[in-house]
Protein backbone atom coordinates (compact mmCIF):
# COMPACT_ATOMS: atom_id res chain seq x y z
CA UNK A 1 0.00 0.00 0.00
CA UNK A 2 3.05 2.50 0.85
CA UNK A 3 4.84 1.42 -2.52
CA UNK A 4 1.50 2.52 -4.33
CA UNK A 5 0.93 5.42 -2.63
CA UNK A 6 4.56 6.44 -3.08
CA UNK A 7 4.48 5.63 -7.02
CA UNK A 8 1.26 7.98 -7.09
CA UNK A 9 3.09 10.50 -5.60
CA UNK A 10 6.10 10.52 -7.95
CA UNK A 11 4.06 10.23 -10.74
CA UNK A 12 1.99 13.53 -9.95
CA UNK A 13 5.06 15.04 -9.04
CA UNK A 14 6.59 14.72 -12.47
CA UNK A 15 3.39 15.17 -14.23
CA UNK A 16 3.48 18.83 -12.41
CA UNK A 17 7.41 19.45 -13.39
CA UNK A 18 7.09 18.26 -16.59
CA UNK A 19 3.44 21.50 -16.89
CA UNK A 20 5.43 24.01 -15.53
CA UNK A 21 8.36 23.11 -17.41
CA UNK A 22 6.24 23.58 -20.68
CA UNK A 23 4.47 26.45 -19.13
CA UNK A 24 7.65 28.52 -19.26
CA UNK A 25 8.81 27.65 -22.39
CA UNK A 26 5.55 28.67 -24.07
CA UNK A 27 5.85 32.25 -22.33
CA UNK A 28 9.34 33.04 -23.56
CA UNK A 29 9.95 34.53 -27.08
CA UNK A 30 12.35 34.42 -29.47
CA UNK A 31 12.81 37.69 -31.87
CA UNK A 32 15.19 38.88 -34.46
CA UNK A 33 15.52 42.38 -34.60
CA UNK A 34 16.74 44.43 -37.77
CA UNK A 35 18.79 47.67 -37.08
CA UNK A 36 20.83 50.07 -38.36
CA UNK A 37 23.91 49.64 -36.41
CA UNK A 38 27.43 50.36 -37.83
CA UNK A 39 30.40 49.47 -35.35
CA UNK A 40 31.10 47.55 -32.21
CA UNK A 41 30.13 50.64 -30.20
CA UNK A 42 26.79 50.32 -31.43
CA UNK A 43 26.93 46.79 -30.03
CA UNK A 44 28.75 47.68 -27.13
CA UNK A 45 26.01 50.21 -26.34
CA UNK A 46 22.96 47.65 -26.80
CA UNK A 47 25.12 44.82 -24.66
CA UNK A 48 25.49 47.36 -21.30
CA UNK A 49 21.50 48.81 -21.74
CA UNK A 50 19.61 45.61 -21.97
CA UNK A 51 17.20 46.84 -19.13
CA UNK A 52 16.59 49.56 -21.36
CA UNK A 53 14.85 47.33 -24.14
CA UNK A 54 12.40 46.61 -20.98
CA UNK A 55 10.66 44.28 -18.55
CA UNK A 56 11.33 40.13 -18.95
CA UNK A 57 14.36 40.19 -21.48
CA UNK A 58 16.32 36.89 -21.18
CA UNK A 59 18.77 36.92 -23.21
CA UNK A 60 20.25 39.53 -26.38
CA UNK A 61 22.79 38.52 -28.77
CA UNK A 62 24.11 40.68 -31.56
CA UNK A 63 25.55 40.15 -35.25
CA UNK A 64 26.85 43.08 -36.57
CA UNK A 65 27.46 41.72 -40.41
CA UNK A 66 23.77 41.04 -40.16
CA UNK A 67 23.08 44.05 -38.10
CA UNK A 68 20.73 41.91 -36.13
CA UNK A 69 19.69 41.90 -32.30
CA UNK A 70 18.20 38.60 -31.55
CA UNK A 71 16.15 38.63 -27.83
CA UNK A 72 14.98 36.15 -26.19
CA UNK A 73 12.30 37.40 -23.54
CA UNK A 74 9.12 36.84 -20.96
CA UNK A 75 6.15 37.47 -23.45
CA UNK A 76 3.84 38.34 -20.24
CA UNK A 77 6.17 41.09 -19.48
CA UNK A 78 6.78 42.20 -23.06
CA UNK A 79 6.05 42.64 -26.39
CA UNK A 80 8.20 43.63 -29.77
CA UNK A 81 6.73 47.28 -29.61
CA UNK A 82 7.95 47.93 -26.23
CA UNK A 83 11.40 46.22 -27.00
CA UNK A 84 11.54 48.77 -30.47
CA UNK A 85 10.75 51.75 -28.24
CA UNK A 86 13.73 50.57 -25.88
CA UNK A 87 15.92 50.35 -28.84
CA UNK A 88 15.11 54.08 -29.51
CA UNK A 89 16.07 55.44 -26.11
CA UNK A 90 18.67 53.77 -27.22
CA UNK A 91 18.89 55.40 -30.73
CA UNK A 92 18.89 52.60 -32.70
CA UNK A 93 16.62 52.27 -35.32
CA UNK A 94 15.06 48.69 -35.00
CA UNK A 95 12.26 46.56 -36.74
CA UNK A 96 11.55 42.70 -36.34
CA UNK A 97 12.72 40.58 -39.20
CA UNK A 98 10.37 39.67 -42.03
CA UNK A 99 7.36 42.34 -40.92
CA UNK A 100 6.35 45.24 -44.02
CA UNK A 101 7.67 48.49 -43.13
CA UNK A 102 4.72 50.21 -41.58
CA UNK A 103 4.85 53.92 -42.99
CA UNK A 104 4.40 56.85 -40.93
CA UNK A 105 0.36 57.83 -42.40
CA UNK A 106 0.13 54.06 -41.42
CA UNK A 107 0.56 54.78 -37.80
CA UNK A 108 -1.73 57.82 -37.57
CA UNK A 109 -4.19 56.09 -38.78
Amino acid sequence: MKKMFALCLVALLSFGVATAAKNETKKNQTTVFVTDITCSHCVNKIMNNVPALGRGIKDVSVDLKKKEVTVVYDATKNDNAHIIKGFASLKVNAEVKGEPKKSVEAEKK
